[in-house]
């Protein structure tokens, strides 16, 4: 393992006959792993009792055709008790769940497995050969463990890896395994990266509070943000073409595909179809906050109990008293 981070991947022969908890392929693996299952994983830590140094769950997701690809999308949290000597794991529950979860979300598979430690321990291999056992496991995929740091004060740490198993014969390789690091990234959709961004805004206030911004300060905040971005590049590029700063390739290429994909069109038009959609927006809030008032008045008159003195039923019925009466 290199100080950067980076692994050497090695891969094994396949061995020629079937050995239990032995995949089909050990080529490492891409993960990707999505928000909704961190913060289930994070909640799941945070609830834990005062003497677990850690907690363990299941991991959910797809997988494509070759097994090559994996997506982490959900989670749930399995109870076990560890002590030096022996762990136990709550199997029946870990079954019923995954069960449960499989009807709710049939596209979704068994991926493997988490762990709020970083730390790789004998009882980990013994979890690991279970997920990737055969028939209730992922066989003949590897099982995918994820383990997170989740010590106070300090930076989330997140590693993937998949197993390989160790031995010279099938008993013992039932009951050892080699972790090997794989690849991962995190990925969030539109949606989850506004919500993160307003968490994320209540780190600096002492409250540790946000308020929710309306649409114009969202709008408002995204140009000030896409401004900003513009700024960095053309300081980068200027100070580039002053030969302040060393060119680099990578950033010219991703600059040049960047600005290929966008529209040709002039700045007027631009201006025309701002305004335009800004008039919109405004017209489509001012119909809802319309129809809103119109419903909250109509349920208080609903409501309102008339009585036989009320004073809009004195107006009412002197109105109709001292109204003209037509003649025939």
């Amino acid at each position: 393992m290199a100080d950067n981070g980076s692994y050497l991947h090695l891969a094994r022969p396949l061995p020629t006959v079937p050995i239990p908890h032995v995949h089909a392929t050990t080529a490492p693996l891409n993960v990707t792993i999505h928000t909704q299952a961190l913060f289930s994983i994070l909640d799941h830590s945070l609830r834990r009792n005062l003497d677990q140094e850690r907690v363990i769950g299941t991991l959910l997701g797809v997988r494509s055709d070759d097994g090559t690809e994996v997506e982490i999308r959900n989670c749930f949290g399995v109870g076990h008790n560890e002590s030096q000597e022996q762990v136990e794991v709550d199997m029946d529950y870990h079954k019923a769940m995954l069960a449960l979860h499989l009807k709710a979300n049939p596209r979704e598979v068994l991926v493997g497995w988490y762990a709020t430690s970083p730390e790789l321990n004998t009882f980990s291999a013994l979890i690991q050969n279970f997920y990737a056992s055969n028939g209730e496991g992922t066989f003949p995929h590897p099982a995918v463990h994820l383990t997170i740091s989740t010590e106070p004060g300090q930076d989330i740490s997140i590693k993937t890896y998949i197993s390989s198993a160790v031995g010279v014969n099938p008993e013992r390789m039932a009951d050892n395994c080699l972790f090997v690091p794989v690849p991962h990234e995190i990925r969030y959709a539109e949606a989850e990266k506004s919500g993160l961004e307003l968490i994320a805004g209540a780190k600096n206030t002492e409250s540790r509070t946000a308020p929710v911004m309306t649409d114009i300060g969202a709008l408002e905040k995204a140009v000030e943000d896409v401004l900003g971005m513009l700024e960095r590049v053309s300081t980068y590029v200027n100070s580039v073409l002053k030969d302040e700063t060393p060119a680099s390739a990578a950033i010219g290429k991703f600059l040049l595909n960047t600005l290929s994909l966008a529209p040709k069109v002039n700045a007027t038009e631009v201006e025309r179809m701002f305004n335009s959609h800004i008039q919109d927006v405004l017209m489509v809030s001012y119909l809802a906050n319309t129809i809103r008032t119109q419903i909250d008045l109509s349920g208080k008159l609903a409501t309102y109990n008339f009585g036989p003195k009320d004073p809009i039923l004195a107006a009412a019925a002197a109105a109709a008293t001292t109204a003209p009466v037509a003649s025939k």
